[in-house]
């Protein structure tokens, strides 16, 4: 294999990314440039730019990109016109945010002439997947480096040894074993390993870090309006917003009301189940408002054509393959069905619930009719009497075969 001289490494600046940078330091005797994305996560990025100057790096290849916008709007949204839950419950926060990932690593690397790209996943997960196929869909020709599948670092006491045997900083919490891990971004957090192994037991509260316990959330329901264009969120309580600022602005909601906890168990791509704790309080309540506001806009066949499409569109995500051809096909058919889905929803937020409590739709996009619908007098504009006939079709079959079981 040629020799590797430059590397893009997806770098957080925390223990196990300044591991990987500086063992590709001493291990391909190359040069690293350090990728760290905004994404929302809550966290100051800064420091990653001093643990990476720190570590040798040069500071025109240390990249910390404000993505959040693009998250969303390019992503994430997308993903919520579909109503996507991976096996019905997991709304993808982290799974989403890895092609975005993925293709601003391919640019950097074509930015600065590197020849791989590097990450930290584990050989256990499902990010080594979605981060290579993201890089091989971007770049055939581009070669990976995985650490955790090539090194002899195989436990955290190693992988603090190796730490300070080369000045790396270790925090005083990650000297013992890791209660549990986390992955954050703009729509989600997420939390497994440790504490949270054995499905018997109950999450610990501690666990949660971006919603309030639903049982000490406000005594009081409160009332938030979701504005809709064309199946994207565009303005809430009235206010026209960005994406981004959307969403970070349900996120609030949610956080106080206890919304969007799920504890679930898996089917990881790689063949293993693992239980895992997610909290996505905006995301929650967006996606109800979405499926809100389609119930008076979509038509019936496109809402179940949808419904149906929905779990492999999620299964695409989940896998990394968000740059596949099946999943660009997919989102044109679920990109067309929202050209009328168009209004506002009322959600009314309480104790870790969700209720869509009200929608609403101008007429050029309102399927409703509460003309035909009602049950005073419709004026002659639903014939009941139609309905016999109806009946009387779709039971010649059931009729015929009733006929057949009892003798002909």
């Amino acid at each position: 294999m040629p020799e590797i001289k430059r590397v893009v490494l997806a770098y957080s600046g925390g223990l196990d990314t300044s591991v990987i940078l500086k063992w590709l330091q001493t291990e391909y005797q190359c040069e690293v440039v350090t990728f760290t994305a905004d994404l929302g996560q809550g966290e100051e990025l800064e420091p990653a730019r001093k643990k990476a100057l720190a570590a040798g790096v040069k500071p025109e290849h240390i990249f910390i990109d404000d993505l959040r916008e693009e998250f969303v709007r390019d992503y994430v949204f997308p993903m919520m016109r579909a109503n996507a839950l991976y096996e019905g419950l997991y709304l993808l926060g982290t799974s989403i945010a890895r092609p975005l990932i993925s293709k601003r690593q391919i640019e950097i690397a074509h930015q600065v002439g590197a020849d791989a790209v590097s990450h930290g996943a584990t050989g256990k997960g499902n990010d080594q997947v979605r981060f290579e196929l993201g890089y091989y869909a971007l770049d055939p020709d581009i070669r990976v480096i995985a650490p955790w599948r090539e090194w002899d670092l195989t436990s955290r006491t190693r992988l603090i040894a190796f730490a300070e045997e080369h000045g790396i900083e270790v925090a005083k919490d990650k000297r013992g074993e890791a209660p549990f891990s986390t992955d954050a971004n703009m729509l989600h957090t997420s939390s497994e390993g440790k504490v949270l192994e054995d499905p018997w037991d109950e999450v610990p509260d501690y666990v949660y870090s971006r919603t309030v316990n639903p049982e000490d959330a406000p005594d009081k329901p409160e009332y938030v309006e979701v504005d809709f264009e064309h199946g994207d969120g565009v303005a809430l309580n009235g206010e026209a917003m960005s994406p981004a600022t959307l969403l970070e602005a349900l996120n609030e909601y949610g956080r106080r009301h206890g919304i969007g906890r799920l504890d679930m168990v898996e089917n990881r791509f790689v063949g293993m189940k693992s239980r895992g704790m997610y909290e996505t309080p905006g995301g929650t309540i967006y996606l109800e408002a979405h499926r809100g506001i389609e119930q008076l806009t979509l038509d019936r066949g496109a809402t179940h054509l949808k419904d149906e499409l929905m779990p492999r569109y999620a299964e695409l995500i989940y896998n990394g393959l968000w740059f596949s051809p099946e999943r660009e096909m997919l989102q044109a058919a679920i990109d067309h069905s929202q050209k009328d889905v168009t209004g506002t929803v009322r959600l009314k937020l309480y104790k870790g619930s969700v209720q869509t409590v009200g929608r609403k739709a101008d007429v050029s996009f309102n399927l409703y009719s509460q003309d035909v619908v009602t049950f005073e007098d419709d004026k002659g504009r639903y014939n009941q009497r139609d309905a016999e006939g109806f009946i009387r079709l779709n039971a010649l079959r059931l009729r015929l075969l009733g006929q057949r079981k009892r003798g002909g």
